[in-house]
């Protein structure tokens, strides 16, 4: 069922729910993707009430800033408030993790679950991205020329779907399916916002670097599980750091999937969520 969240400042944000059970409210990657959790969704809403929503300025929401990390918590808080109730679980992959983990620093009795999905960790000094760099080069292979070709210039939407396609196939381990698996992600295309990237990703990277996050961490309390694929091109020593600071956290790594662990290895990914979920 689709739902408009509005938010304190008017913004529309587009909003789907399914399952029955407690509220689980599911944090898109990105930043400037929309949601394609809907996979996730379809795996534990026998065990939940799952809410998805597209970020303000992708998708289906209304494009309109501004593009702040405070923004996006206080639009996740209008979803919570509007759908979910007074405290919910939250699963956030790759940009999705970073944000909820933020939502639930700044608002832990509104929490009661954190699910951190792939996501990069909160040490700005070790510097995962040249690696991922490099990894993402290799593992697209013979698809690198045209990949490299398509980021020259603007391109048309054809031309922007085909790169994100390449791209994201490199998320996947087998690569018999990578391709096939990237482009159900693109379909339909809705369009990256590429001013809402740039904005996230340089304010998140600046606030790893000037705020004490690892404190924060340390302090936090509600239950958190850290799920990985064991072949992410995103090296997952880069999330170390947050599980060491977290008092409450455990993890899971499955083995032989990338990026998108519910993808490559879906039981696993279940189990691991539902278990969590109806355990802690």
């Amino acid at each position: 069922m689709t739902a408009d969240v509005r938010t304190d400042d008017g913004c529309r944000l587009w909003a789907d729910q399914a399952g029955t059970g407690p509220p689980l409210v599911l944090c898109h990657g990105g930043p400037g993707m929309w949601d394609y959790l809907g996979p996730v969704a379809r795996l534990v809403d026998d065990h939940a009430r799952v809410i998805r929503w597209d970020q303000r300025g992708c998708g289906r929401s209304q494009r309109r800033g501004p593009y702040t990390v405070d923004r996006f918590v206080a639009d996740l808080d209008a979803v919570r408030a509007h759908l979910a109730g007074p405290r919910t679980a939250l699963l956030g992959h790759s940009w999705g993790a970073h944000l909820a983990l933020r939502y639930a620093l700044d608002h832990p009795e509104r929490v009661n679950h954190l699910i951190y999905v792939s996501g990069t960790g909160i040490d700005p000094d070790r510097g995962w991205h040249p690696r991922y760099e490099r990894n993402l080069r290799r593992r697209l292979g013979a698809h690198l020329p045209r990949w490299e070709a398509l980021g020259v210039r603007a391109g048309t939407p054809a031309e922007e779907r085909e790169r994100a396609v390449l791209q994201w196939s490199a998320d996947f381990a087998v690569p018999d399916t990578a391709l096939r698996h990237a482009d159900d992600m693109a379909t339909p295309w809705l369009g990256v916002n590429a001013e809402c990237n740039r904005a996230l990703g340089a304010e998140a990277k600046r606030e790893l670097s000037e705020s004490d996050v690892t404190a924060r961490c340390r302090a936090l309390e509600v239950p958190v599980l850290i799920v990985d694929g064991t072949e992410d091109i995103r090296p997952r020593w880069g999330v170390d750091s947050l599980h060491r600071a977290l008092p409450n956290a455990e993890r899971v790594s499955l083995v032989g999937a990338g990026h998108l662990p519910w993808v490559e290895d879906p039981q696993g990914f279940r189990r691991a969520v539902t278990r969590f979920l109806t355990t802690h």
